[in-house]
């Protein structure tokens, strides 16, 4: 079965064929928890399980779709701490999608350790360039080897039966009988290779599309291109070019050569064509920088991480260069750094007064010079918490230089005072400093010396809120006495800090007064919750010319998150997150960074830019008018995973909810009836309503779950867009898991259609 993906896409190299022999490397959990284990390729180039000799049968697997990148060396905290006993040579770590914890190894000679570094890149490699078809192709192979229990090749109809229930297909037995008989062209009682594909074929049907298809097709076995211009135009709302679209997507997805030739597309190649990016509801143009980067750095909303250094909670949690590496990966722009007073003379970083633990602040900044633009080019903004002694905060100074060279921004970018923040486009390969600073910007551009600002200047913005936040006794007490040893800043760094300074917040109108564009205040997400309860509009307008930052209340032991969507109402800019967390949160800050490209930067809506702006998101009619009406068809959904942990042989009863979030009068939930006991192909054919007043500022949320009427329903997988991201027409939304990974091929199958509020929506 494996043959049928790979027999066209992988060759078996001596990498490959070395790895399906078994291989002895070691385990690495700590310093002291070194494990022998043995570990190998299967058969079909996806699955790699590993065994101690102890555990005799029982084996660990994992996918190579679950991986994300493989690190060669010393690229580990723990693989560091063992660079004297073991050479980097023999050493890698491989990086699981999502939060999955990554798993280092040491192999026995640099040999046997390129192999398998090499060999996994290849696959993932390989998996990473899959279309869909391969993809769906590559899910039909996995659960066949799941199937096939005594691992013949085949498949019996016992073996098919079980099959279903794993794939969450709940089906009468004579039907899947039937079914099981059609397929089996040989007659042999089993079902093998290109008869398991007939099975798969008949059992995904889809109806639904065939229906679709049919509607346009004249003689209901072809779209001719005419036909497919109609169904381009009048459905999927393509309104430049279709003739030449329609041709270029007959070119790509028309499995047919007779067919392409023709200009004539099949319901196989219309089923790829709405499977594919191209028929995503995500708009692909958006998946590229298309937004105007030459704006004020205020303009934009910016992807922000909260305590980056933490992997877990902030009391207990273990701080690892592993969150930067994380947090950056997924396009975030603006880090947290938590710098103390190391014992050996150089800075440390951990969430101070708690048992969390400690990284060197140069590890730190060693891996934010390597990964800082590897997914964009904008610039970084790195948040630093200074609670270091002026000697160490030198230090810093030091280390931050000599890491980060001309990356690090210690100038404006043409030597003048700011009358505004530059764009991000200017400061494109830059990092820049947010922290405290000695006096104003204009002393150290013409030369003049620095004076001490009032002491009141010094105070840490997140100190005062977090004491308001009452934390918990021991780290209050602990602030207090730090607040009685305050420490004045070194020059060195603050010298550092252009375009970023920390200042208190006071009132809007304090601000507009007395700060300069290149000041900011940062602000708990209560404090922050008041504002725009008793003052939503200056909110607005003060994020119009100047930069905020929110974070999570101290109280938020457990590292959990705020709703960020009330912050972006009202333009605040940084809005951190503990990037740590899965959940709603996270999912909302996922969707919207998903458009330009990823970058980490959004540029704000319009009304958003003016400094006189009357608009509020309690007073969204000052807008103008580009309110929508939306109606979006939840018609069916493939291939549902089921929820992890569930019981033997239980199968799903899927729902599906639609969230709009956005400004208050636009924040709604809607849902569709769970179908019993479906998880393959469930059809819903629900057509949901919504009325958008602003929807610059919405996200479109889609979650499926376990309906289960005693307890509370199972997340099962969503998918999180901007509205003006959305594409109209008949669009598949592919699923994402808890953690924001996809989990091909489930997806939904959903009409939609926008139309100004004013227009009736059938």
């Amino acid at each position: 079965m494996a043959s049928l993906l790979y027999s066209a896409r992988l060759h078996l190299d001596d990498n490959l064929e070395q790895m399906q022999q078994e291989t002895m490397m070691r385990k690495v959990k700590s310093k002291n928890w070194k494990k022998q284990r043995y570990f190998k390729l299967q058969d079909d180039c996806m699955t790699i399980w590993y065994k101690s000799k102890k555990a005799g049968n029982a084996k660990s697997a994992f996918s190579v779709s679950d991986v994300e990148t493989v690190r060669e060396g010393h690229q580990s905290e723990i693989l560091q701490s063992l660079a004297e006993e073991f050479p980097p040579e023999c050493c890698f770590t491989i990086v699981f999608h999502g939060r999955r914890s990554n798993l280092d190894l040491i192999a026995g000679s640099p040999e046997e350790a390129q192999c398998w570094i090499q060999g996994l890149r290849r696959l993932v490699e390989v998996v990473t360039n899959m279309d869909q078809k391969e993809k769906i192709d590559q899910w039909i192979c996995d659960w066949f080897q799941k199937a096939d229990k005594d691992k013949d090749g085949r498949m019996n109809f016992k073996e098919v039966q079980h099959l279903l229930r794993m794939m969450n297909v709940e089906m009468n037995e004579d039907h899947a009988f039937r079914l099981f008989q059609m397929a089996d062209k040989s007659k042999s009682g089993t079902l093998e290779g290109e008869e398991f594909v007939l099975f798969y074929k008949a059992l995904t049907q889809r109806d639904e599309v065939l229906k679709i298809f049919q509607e346009y097709s004249e003689d209901g076995k072809k779209l001719t291109l005419l036909e497919f211009v109609d169904f381009l135009e009048q459905e999927q709302m393509e309104n430049n070019g279709i003739e030449e679209l329609a041709m270029e997507l007959i070119d790509r997805f028309e499995p047919s050569e007779t067919a392409k030739a023709r200009h004539v597309l099949s319901i196989d190649g219309f089923l790829m064509y709405l499977c594919s990016p191209d028929g995503s509801i995500f708009n692909p143009e958006h998946t590229k920088v298309f937004q105007d980067m030459s704006q004020s750095l205020c303009h934009y909303f910016i992807s922000s991480s909260h305590n980056t250094y933490l992997m877990e909670d902030q009391l207990r949690g273990q701080s690892s260069i592993e969150g930067y590496i994380r947090a950056l990966k997924r396009g975030c722009r603006c880090l947290e750094v938590d710098c103390w007073d190391g014992s050996n003379g150089e800075p440390i970083v951990y969430h101070g007064h708690t048992f969390t633990s400690k990284i060197p602040f140069r590890e730190v900044v060693s891996t934010v010079e390597k990964y800082a633009f590897q997914v964009s080019d904008y610039p970084i903004i790195l948040s630093i918490e200074n609670h270091c002694s002026i000697e160490q905060q030198d230090v810093m100074a030091q280390i931050l230089k000599s890491i980060l060279g001309e990356q690090l921004l210690i100038t404006t970018i043409d030597g003048r005072v700011p009358v505004q923040l530059p764009s991000p486009e200017e400061l494109r390969g830059k990092i820049i400093l947010k922290g405290k600073k000695i006096g104003y910007l204009e002393d150290s551009l013409n030369g003049q010396p620095d004076e001490d600002p009032d002491e009141e200047d010094f105070e840490e913005e997140e100190e005062e809120e977090e004491e308001e936040a009452e934390e918990e006794t021991l780290r209050n007490e602990a602030k207090m006495k730090e607040k009685k040893s305050k420490q004045c800043l070194s020059e060195e760094l603050s010298d550092c800090i252009i375009y970023c300074k920390s200042v208190p917040f006071s009132n809007f109108q304090h601000s507009r007064t007395h700060y300069k564009p290149y000041e900011m205040s940062s602000f708990t997400e209560s404090k922050a919750r008041k504002l725009i309860r008793e003052a939503g509009n200056d909110f607005v307008r003060h994020n119009a010319w100047q930069l905020t930052r929110i974070y999570p209340s101290g109280i938020r032991a457990d590292s959990s998150n705020y709703n960020p969507q009330d912050m972006w109402n009202v333009g605040c800019q940084m809005v951190a997150l503990n990037f740590q967390t899965a959940g709603t949160e996270m999912d909302l800050n996922d969707g919207l960074f998903s458009q330009n490209g990823c970058c980490g930067y959004v540029l704000k809506p319009g009304f958003m830019r003016d400094t006189e702006t009357t608009f509020s998101p309690e007073n969204p009619q000052s807008r103008g008018d580009s309110a929508l009406s939306l109606a979006i068809q939840v018609i069916s959904g493939q291939q549902l995973p089921k929820v992890p942990n569930s019981k033997e042989g239980s199968i799903v009863d899927p729902l599906v909810r639609v969230e709009i979030h956005g400004i208050p009068t636009d924040s709604a939930k809607r849902e569709t009836k769970y179908i019993e006991n479906n998880g393959f192909n469930p059809q819903w054919d629900e057509t949901l309503h919504f009325q958008v007043r602003v929807p610059e500022l919405a996200l479109l949320r889609f979650v499926v779950e376990d309906y289960d009427k005693a307890s509370r329903n199972d997340f099962v997988g969503q998918y999180t867009i901007p509205l003006t991201s959305v594409k109209a027409g008949y669009r598949h939304i592919h699923l994402l898991s808890k953690d924001g990974t996809g989990i091909p091929p489930a997806s939904l199958f959903v009409h939609i259609r926008m139309a100004d509020l004013s227009t009736e929506i059938d």
